[in-house]
């Protein structure tokens, strides 16, 4: 039996973002009986449980609610516990598997620890956290000496991005690191619901929105998600659909210096609807945009992305190596070149049904072949167990 300490997530069952939902697949569709799985997760409750989930043994860490460095302190807190778990039943020869570079400076500290007993260190790094322009610059460099601390000491690093495993080959050569890549997954399904849902009536009558009748943008309001861009030009266009945005802009300073300065607020066609947390609801949204655009700039694999891909025919997006890694031959593509995104979509709104049924087609393929969870999963299995 290969036990495997997951830390870094915030939890399962998934109720949060993309290491949530990673976590959340590897243990429901696990398909190996030798693996047992041990999985860390946050809180904030003084009270912390432990308890099994699809038949992963889940510890509750609890941590105070002290801003962004609360993660750092539940990782250390969590390596602390697993240690102890080690330690208390005697198990040999696992993983301890580290998602994110939040640790760097500290991690030297316990890599002996857990060779004694013969536990490797894997990490996933994630993206280029230390290009987020949410951080302060000190944050910033704390990121990058982090990712350096983790690149330096761990025994793996799996990376969910081709991109990033070039990253970290070409930026920490002096260190010889020990790659693989594995991606992130999605699910190619349908959603449930139908036009003639509640919900769904509810969401299409409430925001003015009609279907196909739209380009949809899902993510967070960043500025390295490339906003501005994707606004000024979808304005400069004639394009008569609407584009709808799905992202949380409350307290968000970058919306209110991007309404001042692109006055999107007085073109009707852009329309700011929230967020969607029923994955079905958001799901049919997918399926029934015209189009989807997609900014993100600071890699790797995106979840929203894969989503997109495996939702929607018709798919533009951000020429970026991430991206196009991903999006292959299934995608358009399109730069910060002023116009260069106008013209592309005054294009791709004059496409007939078929090319753009051909581009879905590819798009879903593209994603039951590289991308899809069962695939992610088993690429999992086999490196944990060690038949790669």
């Amino acid at each position: 039996m290969k036990d495997i300490f997951i830390i870094g997530s915030k939890g399962i069952p998934a109720q949060y973002g993309g290491y949530e939902t990673f976590v959340d697949n590897l243990v429901t569709k696990q398909v190996s009986k030798n693996i047992k799985y041990h999985v860390a997760c946050m809180t904030f409750d003084k009270n912390p449980r432990n308890y099994n989930y699809s038949n992963a043994d889940c510890h509750e860490i609890h941590v105070p609610n002290i801003g962004g460095a609360k993660a750092i302190f539940y990782d250390l807190k969590a390596l602390d516990w697993a240690l102890d778990e080690i330690q208390k039943n005697n198990l040999r020869d696992g993983i301890v598997y580290i998602l994110a570079c939040r640790i760097g400076p500290f991690i030297h500290n316990y890599i002996s620890k857990f060779h004694k007993y013969g536990f490797q260190i894997w990490v996933n790094p994630d993206g280029h956290e230390w290009l987020r322009a949410k951080w302060s610059k000190p944050v910033r460099n704390y990121w990058k000496i982090s990712e350096r601390g983790m690149v330096k000491n761990s025994d793996l690093l799996i990376c969910d991005s081709k991109n990033i495993e070039k990253y970290i080959h070409d930026s920490y050569k002096k260190y010889n690191p020990k790659t693989t890549f594995i991606a992130y997954g999605a699910d190619v399904t349908t959603s449930i619901l139908t036009s003639a849902d509640f919900k769904v009536r509810k969401w299409y009558k409430d925001n003015n929105i009609k279907f196909k009748n739209y380009f949809l943008i899902v993510g967070r309001f960043v500025p390295e998600n490339n906003y501005e861009t994707m606004i000024r030009e979808f304005m400069a266009s004639n394009v008569k659909k609407d584009l709808v945005i799905i992202t949380n802009i409350e307290h968000n300073k970058f919306y209110e210096e991007l309404k001042a300065k692109t006055h999107f607020d007085t073109d009707p066609r852009i329309k700011f609807v929230g967020t969607v947390y029923n994955k079905e609801l958001l799901k049919f949204i997918r399926e029934n945009a015209f189009g989807y655009l997609h900014g993100h700039s600071v890699g790797g694999t995106n979840p929203s992305l894969l989503e997109a891909l495996a939702d929607t025919k018709l798919n533009l997006l951000y020429n970026v190596g991430f991206n196009k890694e991903v999006g292959e031959e299934a995608a358009l593509y399109w730069n910060k070149t002023p116009g260069f995104l106008r013209d592309l979509l005054e294009k791709v709104d004059k496409l007939t049904s078929i090319q753009i049924d051909n581009l879905g087609k590819k798009a879903k393929q593209r994603i039951i072949d590289g991308y899809s969870w069962k695939k992610i999963v088993n690429d999992y299995e086999n490196a944990f167990i060690g038949n790669n």
